[in-house]
């Protein structure tokens, strides 16, 4: 090879990786968060450049209409994929939407087999507890197409990749998909993590029964350090809050859980005999609202605090499902 095919060679390599690198650079990470009736959920997407992945759903096919509206006027890339990070139905009740629009749509296995449990406990409550739907108007329900176990990575069309992770501990639900931006460490967690905003306190759907555990809810938050891959400047990208460090993420969730649990074991201490109030649809409304206050002064700083009014409930049921009432 003589020196001018040689000189040629290296100019064309060094254009292409600087159009890899280019388009490493290009991968941006955007937010869809809705209104108080979508219960101020995030849709997070992350476009290489190529292709758009969305991070979650949104709790109505309306809503899930009006992210991918918003995802179109800032983006170029199509929608390729949908990822479901855990079984609450602002995670996946858009993904019937989705599919008409011929996005795949994945998760791991554990949140696959939870989903329909999950959907039957929630529409029975919407249509005929909340009236809030009807048995036609409550959102049709369709599970993810693919599945994993423990850990996958996605490959984007860029070279980037995306890694989805099964956590050990069941978070805010049965169980927990964290997706990882390999490139940043950035870690996009679903309800998880609420930073600066209240927590979903109902808990796993089993066996058409809520079940909140705290303490393995912690623990779940407590794996996110290593899997951010000791980059310093990612962060935790929560289904509601503000995003911070994971650092500061894990700190302030696993304090607030604490804090959480806490205020619910002193609610009950105190009620004393009465607390088979709590078992009554008219007077446990105003213990919740009255739990829903208290979380507001502990936590003062907090945003939707209507979240505990409306899912204390859970962690009260666990509770006191081991005890006399």
């Amino acid at each position: 090879m003589n020196s001018l095919v040689q000189r040629t060679f290296a100019v064309l390599a060094a254009a292409i990786l600087g159009l890899g690198a280019a388009r490493a650079e290009a991968g941006r990470l955007g937010v869809f968060t809705s209104d108080a009736s979508g219960f101020d959920t995030h849709t997070f997407y992350y476009d290489d450049g190529h292709e758009v992945t969305l991070i979650d759903t949104q709790f109505v096919p309306a809503l899930t209409q009006a992210m991918v509206e918003q995802v179109r006027k800032e983006t170029r890339s199509p929608i390729t994929r949908v990822i479901v990070t855990h079984p609450n139905p602002d995670k996946f009740n858009g993904l019937a939407y989705l599919h008409t629009l011929g996005v795949e749509s994945i998760s791991s296995r554990a949140v696959a087999q939870a989903l329909p449990g999950v959907h039957e406990y929630k529409k029975y409550f919407f249509v005929n507890i909340a009236k809030m739907f009807s048995d036609e108007t409550y959102p049709k329900f369709e599970n993810v197409k693919s599945t994993f176990s423990a850990q996958t990575r996605i490959r984007l069309k860029s070279g980037e990749t995306l890694s989805l992770i099964e956590l050990k501990n069941p978070g805010v639900t049965s169980t927990q998909v964290v997706v990882r931006i390999d490139r940043t460490g950035d870690l996009l967690v679903g309800d998880l993590v609420h930073h600066k905003a209240h927590a979903w306190l109902e808990g796993a759907i089993v066996n058409g029964k809520p079940h909140a555990d705290l303490v393995k809810w912690a623990a779940a938050v407590g794996e996110l350090p290593a899997l951010a891959k000791s980059q310093p400047a990612a962060k935790v990208y929560g289904g509601r809050g503000e995003f911070v460090s994971v650092a500061q993420a894990v700190q302030a969730q696993r304090a607030y859980l604490a804090k959480a649990d806490a205020l619910v074991d002193d609610y009950i201490a105190r009620l004393g005999e009465r607390k088979q109030e709590l078992d009554s649809p008219s007077a446990s409304a105003a213990h919740h609202d009255a739990l829903a206050k208290r979380f507001a002064e502990a936590f003062p700083d907090y945003a939707l605090p209507y979240m505990i009014k409306y899912s204390v409930y859970g962690l009260i049921d666990t509770k006191l499902g081991d005890s006399p009432r």
